[in-house]
């Protein structure tokens, strides 16, 4: 059975060249059109019901990462810094034919993601709702 490499490089060629282009497009997004244009993504979920989804405050997260701002990325949503190296590690359980462990890091991040979503709007647990960091007062 012959491998037909030049088919296999073009799959890969455009895949890296819609990656890019993707890539490309959110940075002038969170570069020129959010901060100039003023075009932001509502989260329509908080505009409805008033309340914070898991992913409220990912835009910010992304924009503050591009000023190397952590600790404010860190307020705007923690649970994208909890679930990025359990999706990490999912991956390579899942590449590596690991069903079980990746079917368990799944599970986890599931569970972590509802009960983050659900803790968020409880007073008691209103610090883990989006706030901006006033750094004068730290």
């Amino acid at each position: 059975m012959l491998i037909n490499w030049y088919k296999l490089s073009t799959v890969r060629n455009s895949k890296l060249v819609w990656g890019s282009f993707f890539l490309v497009g959110g940075l002038v997004y969170l570069e020129i059109g959010i901060p100039v244009i003023h075009i932001e993504i509502p989260c329509i979920f908080h505009a409805v019901t008033g309340l914070y989804c898991p992913g409220c405050g990912i835009t910010r997260v992304a924009l503050s990462l591009l000023k190397w701002d952590f600790y404010q990325a860190f307020r705007f949503n923690p649970l994208v810094f909890v679930l990025l190296p359990l999706y990490l590690t999912y991956m390579m359980a899942n590449k590596r034919g690991m069903s079980r462990t990746s079917r368990i890091i799944m599970t986890v991040m599931l569970i972590a993601t509802i009960s983050f979503g659900l803790l968020r709007n409880i007073p008691a647990f209103d610090w883990l709702a989006p706030t901006i960091v006033d750094y004068k007062s730290l």
